[in-house]
């Protein structure tokens, strides 16, 4: 599989993309006005315990507290190695933990929402081949290292170079390095620990006292193994960055790195593209099936579809094939997406058990290139599989997305038939307000065109009704929802608000589609106020010279004007 680390370094963001055999599967974002918070390491103070909830809330320095769950601040280095010293799975959260109290945490989780970040009294300092866990007496292993010949060597190693009362553990990059290789890793950890106590010694409350690394080279670090074929950049400032780095830490690699400086890296690995797809609500599986993928606070839910494919020989097959097919592409778009949390996928009923079983078997086999934390639960009696993914950032979505200011996040908008009965109630409630005897409305157009109504039958209805001169207008600059009601009082301003246009003004205008009913006219419009013109049918979508002939509360007459 050929393995490719893409990186393009932009004024206001660095991007890094994984691919595989040319396919996008991992993307990282880092703004500098928004820096990465996990693995950051802050002094705080204790300013909630709360014992209702076996947590506390941590004040480090940030627009919102952190919030520490007594798991997590459970004192280390017990007997049993687990981390409780002698306390139990219930142990108060009030005997740990006093308000005002000074503590040492890491950012284990980013703020997400309303959420503040999720922090940690128990340290870990990566390194590249080693996890230092300076409060924890403890040494595990990997289980990406399969071997157990192999595991049991690294776990000698380990035990070997590891500092008395501190823990290890063993990274996947580790596998086949000699004991001098991970001497220099954990020195090089044990010095970063003792430089951090001595801030957090000498510091004010609250503060940062760690900083973990920036995402390139955190990428050199974490991603950039053996197994990449290629490590790509766009900038030549971090190209020699880069070989420095690896000078030091991993010279063979310094042959897999490159400097490409065209204009748009990303564009031209067709990177762009994929992370644009990679924000769709649907995505189109390679047999014509698709899944529909939807993201919401408490879940991610997929739903899968046959859509196009007919399959060739009978239904169970073709549901086989596409479940299948969904199935690869759901882990890759878990990875892809950074969706974490729970995710319940609605594959099609599958009738045999034998086909449930290789669906199921498939999503095990893809998910295991996910170095995140994936659980699959199994198959609800719905037909439903529950898959659990460890959340510790921002989605995609949530970091490139925010929620639509018009909906809200809901993704859907009132009906005109909806809006247009609020509307009317909403007219009906200004003109009782009011003495003046005129009132502009001014809405979408859309709308406005349900409340005048065909031949402007629903406007007189409203005029009778209300007893008020009415005036509605289209405005393409008034969201759907959106609707604007004003009292005219006197003929000056009448004249001035309702009609846009007047007889004898020769316009400029763009002819956008034929009359309904005149097939032969034209339909233009002026600030959403319609010009109904002559012969003008044959212009459709040009813009043409007019003049206004008559001019009617809704809209006016007009004709080409020759040149």
């Amino acid at each position: 599989m050929l393995k490719e680390i893409v990186v393009n370094v932009g004024e206001e963001e660095t991007r890094v993309a994984v691919l595989e055999d040319k396919l996008l599967v991992e993307i990282y974002i880092e703004r500098s006005i928004n820096q990465r918070l996990v693995g950051n390491i802050f002094k705080g103070r204790v300013e909630n315990v709360l014992p209702g909830m076996q947590a506390a809330f941590v004040n480090i320095g940030l627009e919102k507290n952190a919030f520490l769950y007594v798991e997590d601040a459970l004192p280390a280095n017990s007997p049993d190695g687990s981390g409780n010293a002698g306390y139990t799975l219930g142990a108060n959260i009030c005997d740990i933990l006093k308000q005002g109290q000074e503590i040492l945490v890491q950012i284990v989780k980013e703020p997400i929402g309303t959420k503040g970040p999720r922090v940690t009294t128990h340290i870990t300092l990566p390194g590249r081949y080693l996890v230092l866990m300076p409060t924890v007496d403890y040494i595990g292993i990997s289980r990406r290292i399969e071997s157990d010949k192999e595991r049991e060597r690294l776990k000698d190693l380990a035990s070997r170079v590891k500092p008395e009362g501190m823990g290890v553990i063993v990274r996947t990059v580790a596998e086949g390095v000699e004991e001098e290789e991970l001497r220099q890793d954990i020195s090089l950890l044990t010095k970063l620990w003792r430089k951090i106590l001595s801030r957090a010694a000498h510091g004010t409350v609250p503060n940062v006292v760690h900083r973990d690394l920036e995402l390139v080279q955190r990428i050199l670090r974490d991603v950039f193994t053996e197994d990449v074929d290629r490590l790509i950049l766009d900038s030549r400032y971090e190209y020699e960055k880069v070989l420095e780095l690896q000078d030091i830490s991993n010279p063979r690699l310094k042959l897999k790195v490159f400097l490409d400086e065209r204009e748009n890296i990303f564009e031209e690995y067709g990177i762009e593209q994929e992370i644009e797809r990679a924000l769709n609500h649907k995505v189109w599986l390679k047999c014509g099936g698709y899944l529909v993928i939807d993201q919401a606070e408490a879940l991610t839910a997929i739903d899968v579809n046959t859509g196009k494919y007919v399959g060739t020989t009978n239904l169970e097959d073709t549901v086989l094939k596409t479940n299948l097919e969904a199935a690869c592409e759901i882990a890759h778009q878990l990875r892809l997406r950074k969706i974490g949390g729970i995710v319940i996928v609605d594959f099609i009923d599958m009738t045999q058990e034998a086909h449930r079983n290789q669906v199921l078997q498939a999503l095990e086999e893809e998910i295991k290139k996910d170095k995140t934390k994936t659980n699959i639960l199994g198959i609800t009696q719905l037909g439903l599989v529950e898959m659990t993914r460890k959340k510790v950032r921002p989605s995609l979505a949530e970091v490139l997305q925010k929620p639509c200011p018009y909906c809200e996040g809901r993704g859907k908008v009132l009906s005109e038939e909806t809006l247009g009965i609020n509307f009317k109630n909403q007219i009906y409630n200004a003109a009782r307000q009011t003495t003046a005897q005129t009132i502009l409305v001014e809405a979408n157009p859309v709308v406005a065109a349900r409340l005048i109504g065909s031949g402007g039958a629903s406007l007189r209805d409203l005029e009778n009704k209300t007893g008020k001169s009415l005036y509605i207008r289209g405005s393409t600059g008034h969201h759907i929802e959106s609707v604007t009601i004003r009292p005219l009082h006197d003929n000056d301003e009448i004249k001035a608000n309702t009609l846009p246009v007047k007889p004898g003004e020769v316009l400029e205008v763009r002819v956008e589609e034929p009359h309904v009913t005149n097939f032969h006219d034209g339909i233009a419009r002026v600030n959403g106020f319609i010009l109904d013109i002559e012969g003008a049918a044959a212009f459709v979508g040009e813009t043409i010279p007019v003049e206004v002939s008559k001019v009617y509360r809704t809209y006016a007459k007009a004709r080409p004007v020759r040149i």
